[in-house]
This record gives C-alpha cells, sequence and structure tokens, in this order.
C-alpha cells in the first residue's frame, strides 16, 4: 500500500510540475512580458491564449485579398499588411519607429564567376519565349511560373554545378515545403501539434528527409572529389566547402568550420534565399515596366546602348544605371519580403525599450517602404527618378530601405540577386517589347515572398 501511496504521490507531482510548466508557457510568461512592454509604453492588443492575434489576422487577410487592386493602385501595404496596418493606426505611428564564415559566397568576385550560369539559363527561358512569339509577331506568357523556373535552374547552376538535375528536384521539394509551413503558422497555434501523424505533418517529415538525403549525397560526392584532388570551387557548394577547409586547416581544429549538418542547412537557404528573392524581384518589375512604357523604353535604350545585341558582361551590367534605378524602385514598392522578424535570446536595450528576452520584434518593411514621411507625397507611385543619385539621396540618410535587409545581418545573396536580375531584364530588353495583358488581375500576396495571386499575363511583342 506504501509503494502505491508512494507511486501515486510521484505521480501528482509530476503532473503538478507539467501543469506549471505548460500554465507558466501560455499565460504566466506572455503576461509578464506584456506588463513589462507596457510599462514603457509600448501599445497593443492584449494577450489571448493560443489564438493571440491569429484569428483577426487571417480574417483581414481573406478580406484584403478577396479582390484585385486597381491597375494603377501600387499601394499594396493595406492588402499585405492589413492587420499590421491597422494596429499601428489604432496605438499610434510610434509603435512602427520603436521596430526600427558564409561572407565568401558574397563578394562580386565570386558573384563574376556565375555569370555563364546566369546567361545560359535566361537563354533557355527567353528562347521558349521566342518560339511562341515568332508564329504571330506577338503572344500572352504568364511569366510566373517562366520566372520561378528560371530562378530554379540558376540557382541549381550556381550551386551545384554538375548535379544540376539533382539540384532541381530539391528546390521543388524546397517550394512545396515553404507552402505547408505557411499553412501551419497561420492556422491555430497548439502546443505540441507538430508531433502529431497529421497528414500535413506527415508531408513535411518526408520532404525534410527526402532534401537532407539529397543534399547529402551531393556533399558527399563532392568530398570525394576533394580528396581526390579535383577542382571544388566553381559553384556555390564547392566554394562554401573550401571556405570551410581553409577555416579548420588554419585553426587545426574542426570546432572552428561548419559541421556537415551545418552545411546541408546552408544549402537548403541557397534555395529560399537565392530563387525566391530574384524571381519576385523580376516578376514586379516586369509588371512595372508593362504599365510604365516609357521607362521600359528608357531601359531598352540604355541596354541597347551598352551591349548592343551582343551578350550582356559583367562590366556593361554593373554601368546600367536607369536598369538599377528601376530595380531598386521595384524592391521599395514590392519587397520580396514584407516583414522581419527576430526573437531576443537574452534581455536587451533596443533604442530606448528594454526588451526581456523571449520578446520577438518584427519589422515591417513594406509599411516603412510606402511611408510618406520618409519617402515624399509619390511614395505609393512609381518613380525610378528618386534613386538617381543613389540610396543614401532617395532615404535623406535615414536606415529605411530594406528589401535585403540591412546591417551585419544583410541578404549576402544581394549581388547575386541583383546581378541575375540585371542579366535577365537586359536580354529580354534586348528581345521583346511587353506589356499588361487585359487578363492580367493586379492581386500581389505574400506567400514567403511577395507573389501574383493570379499570376502575371503579358503580352510580348518580337522586336
Amino acid at each position: 500500500m506504501d509503494t502505491i501511496q508512494m507511486i501515486a504521490t510521484v505521480c501528482c507531482a509530476a503532473m503538478l510540475v507539467c501543469l506549471w510548466r505548460v500554465l507558466n508557457w501560455v499565460w504566466f510568461t506572455p503576461k509578464k512580458l506584456e506588463k513589462l512592454l507596457r510599462e514603457q509604453g509600448v501599445k497593443g492588443n492584449s494577450y489571448r491564449i493560443l489564438y493571440g492575434d491569429t484569428k483577426d489576422l487571417s480574417a483581414m487577410i481573406k478580406e484584403a485579398t478577396s479582390k484585385p487592386l486597381s491597375l494603377s493602385d501600387d499601394d499594396v501595404a493595406p492588402r499585405m499588411m492589413p492587420f499590421f496596418l491597422e494596429t499601428i493606426k489604432k496605438y499610434d505611428r510610434q509603435a512602427q519607429k520603436d521596430l526600427m564564415v558564409l561572407l565568401a559566397l558574397a563578394s562580386l568576385a565570386t558573384v563574376r564567376n556565375m555569370l555563364p550560369a546566369f546567361y545560359l539559363s535566361c537563354s533557355e527561358m527567353i528562347s521558349k519565349w521566342e518560339d511562341v512569339v515568332s508564329v504571330e509577331g506577338s503572344h500572352e506568357i504568364d511569366v510566373w511560373p517562366h520566372l520561378e523556373q528560371l530562378s530554379c535552374d540558376v540557382i541549381s547552376r550556381t550551386a551545384f554545378g554538375s548535379s544540376y538535375e539533382q539540384g532541381r528536384k530539391i528546390f521543388e521539394l524546397q517550394k512545396e515545403q515553404a507552402q505547408h509551413f505557411l499553412e501551419a503558422v497561420q492556422s491555430v497555434y497548439i502546443p505540441g501539434w507538430r508531433f502529431l501523424p497529421t497528414k500535413r505533418n506527415r508531408r513535411m517529415k518526408e520532404i525534410n528527409k527526402d532534401v537532407r538525403s539529397s543534399i547529402r549525397g551531393i556533399i558527399d560526392k563532392r568530398l570525394k572529389a576533394m580528396e581526390a584532388g579535383d577542382a571544388y570551387n566553381e559553384d556555390l557548394l564547392g566554394i562554401l566547402l573550401e571556405s570551410n577547409f581553409k577555416e579548420i586547416e588554419q585553426h587545426g581544429n574542426k570546432d572552428f568550420g561548419m559541421s556537415i549538418e551545418e552545411v546541408i542547412e546552408e544549402c537548403k537557404l541557397f534555395y529560399f534565399a537565392g530563387a525566391e528573392t530574384t524571381s519576385v524581384l523580376l516578376l514586379w518589375t516586369l509588371v512595372l515596366l508593362s504599365r510604365y512604357q516609357d521607362w521600359q523604353t528608357r531601359a531598352r535604350q540604355e541596354v541597347l546602348q551598352v551591349f548592343g545585341n551582343q551578350k550582356p558582361d559583367f562590366d556593361g551590367l554593373n554601368h546600367l544605371k536607369v536598369v538599377t534605378m528601376i530595380l531598386y524602385e521595384s524592391l521599395r514598392l514590392y519587397p520580396p519580403g514584407i516583414t522581419i522578424s527576430r526573437r531576443a535570446k537574452e534581455d536587451i536595450v533596443l533604442g530606448e525599450l528594454s526588451l526581456p528576452a523571449g520578446s520577438l520584434v518584427s519589422l515591417p518593411i513594406i509599411l516603412l517602404h510606402h511611408d510618406k514621411e520618409i519617402w515624399g507625397e509619390d511614395a505609393n507611385k512609381f518613380n525610378p527618378e528618386r534613386f538617381r543619385d543613389g540610396l543614401s539621396s532617395a532615404t535623406k540618410g535615414q536606415v529605411a530601405y530594406f528589401p535585403f535587409n540591412y546591417g551585419p545581418r544583410i541578404c549576402i545573396g544581394q549581388n547575386f540577386a541583383m546581378l541575375e536580375a540585371k542579366m535577365a531584364l537586359s536580354m529580354i530588353l534586348q528581345s521583346f517589347s511587353f506589356e499588361l495583358s487585359p487578363s492580367y488581375a493586379h492581386a500581389p500576396q505574400s506567400i514567403v515572398t511577395l507573389q501574383p495571386q493570379y499570376g502575371a499575363p503579358l503580352i510580348f511583342h518580337k522586336l
């Protein structure tokens, strides 16, 4: 009997401890954080258990995306972040103002070596367009799937070189995983739900296993080639492994380098950081140039003046001023990522705010990019001229332009994305003129990145 009582006592104690931990997790800690922030003047909705603001957020997004925008409307912030925008209006603008080893991959010299892969992938896409346009001299093409495929091809070639086809398979799996993840984060949060064997959870687990297995196979093959003395620094994976090898060799300790698991994670990131950003940038740039024909003409004149009908080269691409202005303005109006969030790992002071560990800070990029106090009364209008004298002049010296993040955490792939975009845009302008199709519906939506809800059908004319 004593044994049974002892077991019962232990079980009750264990249950009480678990209950306390759950209550602390879902109620006491969030309420404590809310109290600390309110004491510092930070305003916002009160914490609600489990649901939080998810139901309101989902309802507002559903309403905002239920119909397209006017073709002349580039004020996409209310459509993309209706809940965030309403929160700022409700609790005043101060809330917005309060949220204010891989370097080898980022160098221009490295990106310059990727130019042949850029050109090959762009040539294949344009060749397909020419085949359908040449029959009648003009043809409607939904450019979005083509641009997605272009970015997939470029990343597959530049990241994995000879393992190109296997790289494309990884890309498709990553794309499916992103969709499942988005569905998960928009649903009600229930602790431990992701561990249950639901259909979506099982599929996400399968995808992760397949992606890791494929990347591991490519890495193992590359490591064997390195051991055999073969060249291995001609693509992003090779550069990453070479840089990692030198770091370990220099310090004589593997702790100074990246583990194979870390290399796998970086390879997975190649796709989200490299493919999505560039395809979205090109998509909205083509849409804008279809609407603003005068800027399309100016961009084409510059491209033909620099390259004629010849293959674009590295030096020429970096001297395209008008094209660069257009790309900057496209990134301002339609940033690939509409918000950046960071969680504090420890107590930190941010400006006049003291944020306890666990605080989540979100920077609403798209709201800053459309802020009239920063960009002027034409903030919601397409005006590349604002970048004529560079970024600093356009922002009046303020830190307010975040298409690739900012500071030490700035996207190391920005040179890669900009050069690929310049190459693709230059080759398109050399071959075609284009305009919006009557079937085009202006409906940006955020699915990890800022994408067209109903595609982007454009009418292309052969030059």
